[in-house]
């Protein structure tokens, strides 16, 4: 326990993704100080290099296409993906909320999406809201504009290394290396910082620490790559469980199946595979020309049968999958990762594959779209999708990367940490991919951001109503009611 601080402030917000942000700006609006604390020197880490699209049950566009969606069928979906390892209460929390915390990003802070609702893999419906151009900085840009305009600090090359506890075990605040040069652990000058209401963390998950994620799983060696900023390590994690927090769901690492082994990082290869080529086209084996997964199936799935060829495989699609989805792809095709090609036999040629046992995989995939259905392997035939048939073809190698982690620290409905007992720890607060629980053993795509907003605004919203003296004795101010809560835009309703 510190008997001085260099700094004192209401909330401290450890992390300035998505999460971050959306902490930040409940705190503020709930009248506490904020300053929010990141290690990197420029706020966003992986929020701002996501392509942006969050799920949402029961929207506005969803209505005005016609889709019919709800919370209970997203539940439904998340628990089916996650192997029913989701933390119910959690998983819940997400999809009821998600129709409002989309409104609240329209309304509160102007982002603006297509004008069409997507169908990821896993998901029963089209319910993916996408930014326009595909961009995490078009969401984060003005979470961070909106914290800063309403007074929250953002403080980068500021890393946090430990909490400071009272002697009962409740959170007083970080220590903090100020000047702090990633990934360089003395640099910077110490300092403390008190937290007089409460500390959120929102630092993000560990897909690039090596060392902590091959403990969880031995398989996921340097020689396996990352979708992941190289900041996406597991410093406040480890610390959050030295301090006695819960872990849930450690070893449930996701990887990406439509990552690219022809570029480092994300790349631009994942615009193609997940809007174009499997919605709307074909992945195949090389060594034989076939299918072997269902494009639209949950992300395990479709890693999984990646890893049982033992090979990259070929996503394909065409000009009418392009035109159909929306989307461009002329980086794609710039830096090489995509490929055009004139005809089937050309590509088929370009990439090992026999081109008779392709033509005859491409013929058969058009006769489940013509019937509407694909009694092959299952994969849902989204309306209006073309036949496979019109050139130029283009092509990309897709191969795991990986991209999340499911588990962290166990937190409650209220965004609390929970100890090993299980109960709250006293004025510490998680959100976003630093908690687990939420998805258990597979993440639905475009459930993360959506998780961060929900989770992350009840966060701010929480940890402002708690008061803690400098002895550490600390209480919670009593929840609102739902009629409250309505009419205040509580994100408990969002």
């Amino acid at each position: 326990m510190s008997r001085h601080w260099d700094e004192e402030v209401e909330v401290l917000v450890v992390g300035s993704g998505f999460a971050g942000m959306a902490a930040a700006i409940e705190a503020r609006r709930a009248g506490a100080t904020v300053l929010v604390l990141e290690k990197m020197a420029s706020p966003g880490g992986n929020s701002v290099i996501s392509d942006g699209s969050v799920a949402a049950a029961g929207s506005a566009l969803q209505r005005r296409h016609g889709i019919e969606d709800s919370p209970d069928l997203m539940v439904r979906d998340m628990l089916r993906a996650g192997l029913e390892l989701n933390h119910p209460a959690l998983a819940r929390l997400v999809a009821d909320s998600s129709a409002a915390a989309l409104k609240w990003t329209i309304d509160e802070l102007g982002v603006r999406y297509q004008d069409r609702v997507l169908q990821f893999g896993g998901h029963s419906v089209p319910r993916t809201h996408a930014t326009p151009g595909l961009s995490g900085a078009a969401l984060f840009r003005p979470l961070l504009q909106r914290a800063r305009d309403l007074g929250a600090e953002i403080r980068t090359g500021a890393f946090v290394e430990g909490l400071v506890r009272d002697p009962e075990g409740g959170v007083l605040g970080t220590r903090v290396r100020v000047g702090y040069t990633f990934p360089d652990a003395a640099s910077g000058r110490p300092l403390t910082c008190r937290a007089a209401r409460g500390v959120v963390v929102a630092t993000g998950g560990f897909a690039s620490d090596v060392a902590f994620r091959t403990v969880q799983d031995p398989r996921l060696t340097p020689a396996v790559a990352s979708t992941n900023h190289p900041g996406a390590t597991a410093e406040m994690l480890k610390e959050l469980l030295r301090g006695g927090a819960a872990q849930v769901h450690l070893s449930w690492i996701q990887l990406g199946p439509w990552a690219s082994p022809d570029e480092q990082g994300n790349g631009v290869g994942p615009t193609f595979a997940t809007y174009v080529a499997f919605p709307f086209g074909i992945v195949v084996d090389p060594a034989t020309g076939q299918r072997f997964v269902n494009e639209l199936a949950d992300r395990r799935t479709r890693v999984e049968a990646l890893l049982g060829i033992g090979h990259p495989a070929v996503a394909i699609a065409d000009t009418a999958g392009v035109a159909l989805s929306g989307q461009r792809i002329a980086k794609c095709l710039r830096k090489g990762v995509v490929r055009s090609f004139d005809s089937l036999a050309e590509l088929a040629r370009a990439y090992g594959v026999s081109p008779a046992a392709l033509e005859r995989t491409v013929a058969t995939y058009n006769e489940h779209v013509a019937r509407g259905e694909d009694p092959e392997l299952g994969k849902p035939i989204l309306a209006g999708a073309p036949r496979l048939g019109s050139p130029p073809f283009l092509a990309m190698r897709v191969w795991p990367k990986i991209h999340y982690t499911m588990g962290g620290v166990q937190i409650d409905a209220d965004a609390q940490v929970i100890d090993l007992d299980g109960r709250p720890i006293r004025g510490l607060f998680a959100a976003g991919e630093v908690t687990g629980g939420v998805h258990g053993a597979c993440r639905l795509g475009s459930t993360s951001i959506m998780d961060c907003l929900v989770v992350g605004r009840i966060a701010g919203t929480r940890a402002a109503a708690t008061a803690n003296d400098r002895s550490g004795r600390g209480r919670v101010r009593p929840r609102t009611t739902p009629a409250k809560r309505r009419r205040n835009g509580s994100p408990a309703e969002g």
